[in-house]
């Protein structure tokens, strides 16, 4: 990918129920990280309703936002692809799916929580969301330009969050403010 290439355009109209339907089914089907690879799916790959920089943009944002990211990637596309209402009809498809579930499955998991069977069920459903995010991590990280000041800003947010524990805030408000600061110099020397 370029890096002086701008963001795509929304398509022409995309129908308010066409995106709501799009959120329900990932509100219903994903589970944890799983719905970050789905929306990947849908509105990249199947609907092509963004492309993969305006995608990589939208998770970037929801994730250094506060709250949870699939809300904030339904609020962050939905009005990407149809303003105000559009976040409306995404955040509703997504949460209320979810919302159900999760008043299903602790019902269910206070009933069940004594059979070891339901522990493996939990731990199974946990190695789904991490596969998902993974397998969509790698497929993005395929097509996103690299360099050495990316690929280190990368490492060091692994290390300091992975292994050696900082907070995210705070890891946050640093390589945030200094990732900033390189692309805007980078964009300044490749205009000057």
């Amino acid at each position: 990918m370029k890096p002086d290439t701008p963001l795509s355009a929304a398509p022409a109209h995309v129908p308010l129920v066409e995106l709501f339907i799009v959120f329900l089914k990932i509100g219903t089907l994903a589970i944890g990280g799983g719905g970050q690879a789905f929306l990947y799916r849908d509105i990249v790959e199947i609907k092509k309703w963004v492309s993969d920089k305006d995608y990589v943009v939208g998770l970037a944002i929801a994730q250094v936002l506060p709250g949870a990211n699939p809300v904030n990637l339904a609020v962050y596309f939905g009005h990407k692809l149809r303003g105000g209402m559009g976040s409306i009809a995404a955040v509703f498809g997504m949460v209320v799916p979810a919302f159900c579930i999760i008043l299903a499955a602790g019902y269910a998991y206070r009933q069940l929580q004594q059979y070891p069977a339901t522990h493996f069920v939990l731990l199974g459903a946990a190695a789904v969301g991490i596969s998902a995010t993974l397998a969509m991590s790698f497929k993005i990280s395929a097509k996103i330009e690299r360099n050495v000041a990316t690929i280190a800003l990368g490492l060091a947010t692994f290390i300091a969050v992975g292994i050696l524990r900082f907070p995210m805030v705070w890891v946050v408000c640093v390589t945030v403010p200094l990732s900033i600061l390189y692309f805007y110099v980078m964009e300044r020397r490749r205009a000057g």
